[in-house]
């Protein structure tokens, strides 16, 4: 169905091949999952499925792709969509019309279906991605992952035999996930439709995969069974690092699979309880933070002052209230996560705390002075608070990565060379001259955050932090989040990602119809939840481990 013979690709001014002599045979009606590290090439790969590279993006091509036997060099995108639909890593980028209902009905209305089949396979395709009652809503007043159900449900009804997937989860919560997922499933196996799909969440998908390709540097492996390749590969998710610790094998990839074999482990685990190292503290410790810029002003501060105060806040946005009254307090130093389902409202209270959606009730106060950041002029309110958005190329303006690392340091006063710092320790390094449009979703998001914390902000709120990010970047980011939280720094981050809360929160905060319905200790919310729990918790209930980190100390060996 998908033939790669011997592809190697070349952008102008680049190091090196985006592409190394790749060579691959995906066979119809398989779910194909693409693994590989922040970078590595997955969406490149992607992305010569359907034609837009070279076609679009230029470069150079050599070797042949074939998609159902046609040439992808003499046949355009336009040629490739009636059989191979694509899915970007930011779905609204690539809407067309105004509400659900006509963007799904779009693709095949431009294919000139008849009326009568467009709408059967319009309230098909409603029906199996959960999108029925939003038929007639906006797509602007969507959530992100509202967004992405919407482009792939789009995908799917304009009747394309391949799909081509980037980060399809990223932005859902985990049962719309995990129903987006069980949608491929169904179509692969019951429909013959052949799905290849690149995604970092592996916890999620690798479960559902027929194959596994494994990519680094350009370079790929050959398709490989997915409990083989996630013996070998460097990326991979918490149920299989859980694996190698304890010597399972074969390596298991699902909950079920894990629980099958934990029986040991939980006899061994069962005379120990896991700490509560993270619970929060009365006020942070300044100490060193490496090549992050510690706050001047980071101080002790008792234990019942507040960094961040919202009361009875309330939010409407399109006509519609979205905060019901939300009351929330955190302590200088914490690290807190909202969670929620999507819709819930986790966005627009970050956007309310950082002054960009109007109160229509409550008040918000942030840091020591208690500045209200809709009364505050925007040069003041960014050495407060700052705001890494779901979006990051929202905030990257400049021709180069380097001229955005000197403009970042230039605007907030930051000695030279400050942001550039920060960018190394976050990403392990980015090439200085590549277009910030060029860097993968997750570089974008890694270089957003350099800029902010160039600010050396109170109160960091992060929107999705981990969408485009690898098992080793997410790592690096719960380390420098730690470390800011040590200076005095009050994290509140929205997410999806449980694995992610498991490793650094200390509280934790779920919203539900833009209500707070659960707040407490990371540990005992996480752990309670059938939707939230992170796999090693999942595996090993009714203990209540959160990651491989604290299996390993309690055993005395190392993850």
């Amino acid at each position: 169905m998908i033939s790669f013979d011997h592809v190697t690709l070349h952008y102008a001014g680049a190091t090196g091949p985006s592409l190394r002599d790749v060579s691959l045979e995906i066979p119809e009606g398989e779910l194909v999952l693409v693994v590989g590290p922040t970078g590595s090439g997955k969406s490149t790969l992607l992305r010569t499925i359907n034609g837009l590279v070279p076609h679009f993006s230029g470069g150079t091509l050599s070797g042949r792709v074939t998609v159902a036997g046609l040439d992808t060099a003499t046949h355009r995108p336009r040629d490739l969509a009636t059989v191979v639909g694509l899915v970007e890593q930011d779905p609204a980028a690539t809407f067309v019309t105004d509400v659900v209902e006509e963007e799904v009905a779009y693709g095949m209305e431009t294919m000139g279906l008849d009326p009568t089949a467009i709408r059967r396979r319009v309230e098909e395709t409603l029906d199996l991605f959960g999108l029925t009652p939003l038929r007639a809503r906006s797509l602007q007043a969507l959530s992100g992952g509202q967004q992405q159900r919407v482009a792939i449900a789009s995908v799917l009804a304009a009747g394309s035999r391949i799909l081509v997937l980037d980060e399809p989860t990223s932005a859902l919560d985990p049962v719309a996930a995990e129903e987006v997922l069980a949608s491929l499933h169904r179509i692969v196996h019951d429909l013959g439709v052949t799905v290849v799909l690149a995604e970092h969440r592996l916890e999620r998908v690798v479960h559902h995969a027929d194959r596994v390709v494994l990519i680094e540097q350009g370079q790929t492996s050959e398709l490989l069974d997915p409990a083989a390749a996630m013996a070998v590969s460097a990326i991979h998710p918490p149920v299989v690092a859980l694996s190698r610790l304890v010597g399972w094998t074969p390596t298991p990839l699902s909950i079920r699979d894990a629980r099958r074999r934990a029986g040991e482990l939980r006899d061994r685990l069962a005379d120990q309880a896991p700490q509560d190292s993270r619970a929060p503290v009365p006020g942070p410790t300044p100490g060193p933070m490496g090549q992050l810029r510690p706050r001047a002003d980071s101080t002790v501060v008792a234990a019942a002052d507040l960094a961040v105060s919202i009361a009875g806040v309330k939010v409407d946005r399109a006509g519609r209230r979205i905060l019901h009254g939300i009351d929330l307090g955190l302590r200088q130093g914490s690290v807190a996560v909202l969670m929620g389902r999507n819709g819930a409202g986790k966005s627009t209270l970050l956007g309310a705390v950082a002054g960009q959606h109007r109160l229509a009730g409550g008040t918000i106060r942030l840091g020591r002075q208690g500045i209200d950041p809709h009364a505050s002029a925007p040069r003041e309110r960014v050495r407060v608070v700052g705001l890494v958005p779901q979006q990051p190329e929202l905030l990257l303006y400049a021709e180069t990565v380097s001229a955005e690392c000197v403009a970042a340091d230039r605007d907030f006063g930051a000695p030279d060379g400050t942001t550039d710092a920060l960018l190394l320790r976050i990403s392990g390094g980015l090439d200085p001259a590549s277009h910030p449009r060029d860097l993968s979703e997750g570089q974008r998001l890694e270089l957003a955050l350099a800029v902010i914390l160039a600010g050396s902000p109170q109160v960091l709120l992060l929107d999705e932090p981990t969408r485009g990010l690898d098992y080793g970047a997410k790592a690096r980011l719960g380390a420098i989040l730690a470390e800011l939280a040590a200076t005095g720094t009050t994290v509140l981050l929205a997410t999806h990602d449980v694995e992610l809360a498991a490793e650094v929160a200390d509280r934790v905060v779920v919203l539900a119809d833009g209500e707070v319905v659960t707040d407490g200790p990371a540990r005992a919310v996480l752990s309670a939840s059938p939707a939230f729990a992170p796999q090693v918790t999942k595996v090993l209930l009714p203990q209540t481990w959160l990651t491989v980190d604290e299996v390993a100390t309690a055993l005395g060996q190392t993850a």
